[in-house]
């Protein structure tokens, strides 16, 4: 059905055929069974102290408002990130701010966390409660004087409703954000977080959302403060502001975050050095690049213990999910492996 909508949908401007989106999944009308394949119980892991029927998630910046995750755990997903929430709500940056680029399967955006704001998303989650494993992703308003205050405004406003937090310090598109990189901004920041967790009683896991285009020497430095803060979980990576020489397409030269084919090897090579630091003890959430189970199973196999995607569903519709999975099973099966656990990190 995607197949036939999708020229239709590529005829629209990016950011008003994710609008229809978001309005057609509020009408909810979708079965799961749709969605469900055989031997899924192969794909069972567990992820941030969550058992999970799969280890395929759909990235933070789909659902920035948490307004659509029960419909969107129909497609099958093992886990969904919403967000980024900020604590007031934005607007985020001027339009156009959303760019396609189908020569090279891979979407450039500016969007600057435009968003409903921490009280509405805690209010609706609390309304709704989630079907599944339901992770939200967090960052600072724009405009704020000191953004580290604002992570923990949202920390405590959200935790209660969040499977996981995601800390979101590399966006390219909020200025000064990827600072938090710093040895000294980073210790900062997961200090005041550990801060808030023990005086507000915070029983959440952590998750830290890191830059593709970081230095190969800042990784080990990044897991012992990951470590030493007790924070349970990386996400590999987030969108790239850099690499644009071998892309195709004439809209390569927008600002913004590069997402999709061209991060694929990139996040994935992260990875396997991330998984080498951090010895399997903290978990990495694989994103970039995957839009089917070869490309999944080899974030898996260098080191991830679930992966995300955002950008191939743009590309390849709400069946990818299904399709990965059938495909995921079906390499196990070769492999002679029973679980996909076991495939975490063998290729690292």
């Amino acid at each position: 059905m995607f197949s036939i909508l999708r020229p239709y949908i590529f005829s629209l401007d990016p950011e008003v055929a994710h609008d229809l989106a978001i309005k057609s999944l509020k009408a909810n009308f979708l079965p799961k069974s749709f969605f469900s394949v055989e031997n899924e119980e192969m794909l069972e892991t567990s992820l941030l102290g969550k058992t999970i029927s799969n280890p395929i998630g759909l990235a933070a910046g789909f659902d920035k408002s948490a307004e659509v995750y029960n419909s969107l755990f129909k497609f099958g997903f093992g886990f969904i990130e919403v967000g980024t929430v900020t604590p007031k709500q934005q607007l985020g940056n001027p339009k156009p701010r959303i760019f396609r680029l189908e020569k090279d399967q891979a979407l450039i955006n500016r969007l600057g966390f435009n968003n409903h704001g921490s009280e509405t998303v805690s209010k609706r989650i609390s309304n709704n409660f989630p079907d599944g494993f339901l992770g939200i992703n967090i960052g600072p308003n724009k405009d704020t004087k000191n953004k580290v205050d604002d992570y923990y405004i949202c920390l405590s406003r959200l935790a209660a409703y969040a499977g996981y937090i995601t800390i979101n310090i590399s966006s390219p598109n909020t200025e000064g954000l990827r600072n938090f990189h710093d040895q000294e901004e980073m210790k900062k920041l997961l200090s005041g977080i550990n801060k808030v967790i023990k005086e507000k009683k915070i029983n959440c896991p952590i998750a830290l959302k890191i830059s593709p285009d970081i230095n190969e020497n800042e990784i080990s430095r990044i897991v012992d403060l990951v470590s030493s803060h007790k924070i349970q979980g990386i996400v590999v990576s987030n969108t790239t502001d850099s690499n644009r020489d071998n892309l195709s397409d004439i809209k390569k030269h927008e600002t913004g975050g590069l997402s999709g084919q061209p991060l694929k090897d990139i996040s994935t090579n992260l990875i396997k050095k991330f998984y080498k630091e951090t010895k399997g003890k903290i978990k990495i959430i694989g994103v970039g690049g995957v839009d089917s189970g070869k490309s999944a199973f080899e974030k898996i196999i260098a080191g991830a213990d679930a992966i995300q995607l955002y950008t191939g569903m743009v590309y390849k519709g709400p069946g990818i999910v299904k399709e990965i999975k059938k495909e995921l099973i079906s390499i196990l099966k070769k492999e002679n492996l029973k679980n996909i656990s076991e495939a975490v990190g063998i290729n690292a």
